[in-house]
């Protein structure tokens, strides 16, 4: 009996070839797992990071209203007409009657001037930035501009007799 092998048969009877496959099939599917758990690890990590960063401006922005809310309690308080009246007896000084009061003209002094409301500059409005036509036509506008309208019918072309 003579043992001849075909081509087919020696793929067949060589084991080794197919496990390289399973390897290298097994392998393959380990470096797209991996892939994709470092890009969701890495995409993790960055959403974590910016919500900590919310936190922390959140918290910032709650203390900066807190420090808001003491300072105009603060004004209140030394605005009060109870203060005012202390301050006023700790200077040594009495209040006054309007109707008894001299008052002295001096001149060149223009009340105007104490109020701030003489030489204003008036405020600085930026210019509005207008648009392009490009960025404020919608999609509907776009197709009906490029596709639906009619074109005007081509010239006819007098073809040139030798």
């Amino acid at each position: 009996m003579s043992t001849t092998t075909t081509p087919s048969q020696a793929y067949k009877q060589s084991p080794w070839r197919r496990q390289m496959q399973v390897i290298g099939a097994f392998m393959l599917v380990l470096v797209i797992v991996a892939t994709i758990a470092g890009l969701y690890l890495s995409i993790s990590g960055r959403a974590a990071a910016a919500g900590r960063r919310i936190q922390e401006l959140e918290m910032q922005a709650t203390t900066l209203n807190l420090e808001i809310n003491n300072l105009r309690t603060r004004l209140a308080q030394v605005s009060s007409s109870h203060a005012l009246n202390e301050r006023i007896s700790d200077l040594n000084m009495r209040i006054l009657d309007p109707h008894t009061t001299i008052y002295l003209e001096v001149p060149g002094y223009s009340p105007d001037i104490r109020k701030g409301s003489g030489n204003q500059p008036a405020p600085v409005t930026a210019p509005k930035a207008k648009l392009l036509p490009e960025y404020t036509s919608s999609l509907w506008d776009w197709l009906r501009e490029k596709i639906w309208t009619v074109s005007p019918q081509p010239s006819i072309i007098d073809e040139v007799t030798p």
